[in-house]
């Protein structure tokens, strides 16, 4: 039932809520509503712009007003009766909504995966049931330690908890949240849309932004710690120093060291590494740099004491981060010089910046099946829809500008899409235009904002690299000297540095960043040969570029990691090692997938290769494969003991 004090008091309200639907998941609810699936006719298929929102799923005006007109009607009916729905869409009908909603047609191998992300019955697929009292009595046995009490660290301490796992989070900072804590920059919001960047199994129908900012997520992330009761496993303050595999006992000791300086060894089955990849900022190595007399900091690591009210600011880069800061501080600051090595793709967000309006959030909350379909529909948008066009053709002869000639289209579309925006701004879109593929860097989300920032009389756009650091400023390789009262880096992470901060011996003493030599590797991006009952989230090779949310590949991992305890549980096993013929046939076929993706382009250079030129970053298959290869742990992949 939906309540008094919520739901729209008159039909004006209730139009005034349909006026900003998605009218494609609108579509979808119509079909619950009712218990009739006529509407999904081919005349009234949604058709998709790739400039779009995708509101309006391109239906005409008078399609529009049919859609909200018989949306109103089984609303009012809804609201009058006693809440109760007709009988759930068949099977069939579910199958062809999907269909319908995306405008094409779902293929077969994402069926698994669609109808687990959209969960029409309510049933949350990737949580553990370790029932069996075989189950029941190991959980009680297993004590697992969780690095990390960020996204993915908290998703584990819910996923073992509802396993009956032991476990206990260690984490360096003060509170939950990870990076979400961590980066408090101006301007700093996720590239995700918000009704996606969630737990699948915990909506929000109260986010404010169409793309949350900062706080908000930090906020989502503590009210989760909060309503799973994971405070009380989590050592806050506390930095894991070492882990070292003990093989006579197959049990990991984990050295913390806590807040005051003193030091622990904690004892554990198994380990769970969930420290992320973007939390270690990365400077620059340019001459001199230390030798600046004003005020310096990492983005990562903003200084809220240093006003940068009438100050003469620099700022180095011009990543993600940058994109969302320097339009926030541009407005402040006497004067703003962007020094940019390369530039970033824009891709056309116009709702980046939007609020949820109150009718949204309404139709979210008591619309049946609106969030689900809602939901559903982001996911597909962002899952392999461009994947295709950021693939390397082995045939392709143009520009290496491009890697096929669907990715030179692309380029081309999203050129025009940019170049209104720089009219009247003579040699401004030559600059802000990248000379690499689409793909093979991470592009931003444009709403107009940073062109915007970028044309402003006290902001500069310097394309000259830069030659050394002084004490009064930036000289560039022309000579000149850029005189600034504060440098701001936008230079990323040591991405490529995984578990950088702690020491991890295996087995034979092995110590893992030796045995990578600066090149990490790992089966699935989890389990590594001779560190046995380690498991690595957003470790070496599942990162996204094009398809899907980083919270959908953790979801994944935890699923396939629980798994793996629950293998061990069944078989009697103490431990479990990724086979080293298993592992290596996995990167040999990942470092192939990833020569032909723009990423993996020999002309291209980024944060996604490592030292050695690897790509050590990305995942190169369509997002249903990863899916796919972590619903359940192949005991044949690893060594049991």
């Amino acid at each position: 039932m939906l309540s008094e004090t919520t739901k729209p008091q008159s039909d004006a309200q209730i139009d005034e809520a349909l006026a900003d639907a998605h009218l494609p998941s609108l579509m979808m609810s119509l079909v619950h509503l009712t218990g009739d699936a006529s509407l999904l006719s081919d005349d009234m298929k949604p058709a998709y712009d790739f400039f779009a929102d995708g509101r309006l799923g391109g239906l005409t005006p008078d399609k529009q007003d049919r859609v909200r007109g018989l949306a109103r009607a089984a609303i009012k009916a809804y609201r009058a009766g006693d809440g109760k729905l007709p009988p759930p869409p068949a099977p069939k009908t579910v199958r062809r909504m999907m269909d319908f909603i995306v405008g094409g047609e779902v293929p077969e191998r994402y069926m698994g995966m669609m109808m687990e992300e959209l969960a029409v019955d309510g049933v949350d697929q990737k949580r553990p049931h370790w029932e069996s009292p075989t189950l029941k009595s190991a959980a009680a046995k297993l004590k697992v330690l969780i690095i990390g009490a960020g996204m993915s660290g908290l998703l584990s301490a819910i996923r073992l908890q509802q396993a009956g796992v032991g476990f206990e989070v260690i984490e360096k900072n003060a509170d939950v949240g990870g990076t979400w804590l961590e980066n408090t920059y101006p301007g700093c919001r996720v590239d995700n849309p918000s009704h996606l960047y969630s737990y699948s199994f915990e909506p929000n129908h109260e986010w404010p932004m169409h793309f949350s900012t900062q706080p908000v997520l930090r906020d989502y992330f503590k009210g989760c710690a909060d309503k799973h009761n994971l405070r009380p496993h989590i050592r806050f303050n506390t930095q894991v120093v070492e882990a070292r595999f003990d093989e006579a006992a197959k049990l990991w000791r984990v050295k913390i060291r806590k807040s005051d300086g003193t030091e622990e060894t904690l004892v554990a089955n198994a380990v769970i590494s969930a420290v992320g990849q973007l939390n270690q900022p990365r400077l620059p190595d340019i001459p001199g740099r230390d030798s600046f007399a004003g005020e310096a900091f990492h983005s990562a690591r903003w200084r809220h004491d240093v006003d940068l009210k009438g100050k003469r600011v620099a700022c180095i880069g011009t990543g993600a981060s940058a994109f969302q800061f320097v339009p926030a501080i541009a407005p402040d600051v006497e004067k703003l010089t962007v020094f940019q090595r390369t530039p970033p793709w824009l891709g056309p967000t116009p709702d980046y910046h939007f609020k949820v309006t109150s009718g949204e959030r309404w139709l979210l909350e008591h619309v049946p099946y609106y969030e689900k379909w809602y939901r559903f529909w982001l996911f597909w948008m962002l899952t392999d829809g461009l994947y295709e066009g950021v693939k390397a053709d082995p045939n392709y002869k143009g520009p290496d500008n491009a890697v096929s000639d669907f990715n030179a289209g692309m380029r081309a579309m999203l050129i025009e899409a940019i170049r209104p925006q720089t009219e009247g701004a003579p040699g401004l879109l030559e600059k802000i235009i990248p000379n690499y593929p689409i793909g093979g860097k991470r592009s931003v989300r444009d709403n107009g904002v940073w062109i915007a920032a970028l044309r402003r009389p006290n902001v500069e756009l310097v394309t000259e690299p830069i030659k050394e650091i002084t004490e009064k400023g930036i000289v560039t390789a022309d000579g000149v000297l850029h005189e600034v009262d504060v440098i701001i880096y936008g230079t990323g992470f040591t991405a490529s540095d995984f578990l950088k901060t702690l020491k991890v011996y295996g087995k034979g003493g092995t110590e893992l960043h030796e045995q990578w030599d600066g090149d990490a590797r790992a089966y699935l991006g989890m389990t590594i040969p001779n560190f046995p009952n380690l498991f690595v989230i957003y470790g070496p090779n599942t990162n996204i570029v094009v398809n899907g949310s980083i919270i959908f590949f953790s979801e994944c991992s935890v699923r396939y990691i629980v798994g793996a305890l629950q293998m061990l549980a069944e078989t009697g096993a103490k431990t479990m090692e990724a086979k080293k013929d298993v592992h290596d046939a996995f990167n040999v076929k990942v470092d192939e997938a990833n020569r032909w993706m723009a990423w993996g382009a020999p002309q291209v250079t980024s944060w996604y290769k490592n030292a050695k030129g690897r790509v050590s970053q990305n995942w190169p298959f369509p997002l249903v494969d990863y899916w796919t290869a972590t619903l359940k742990p192949n005991p044949d992949d690893f060594v049991l003991s």
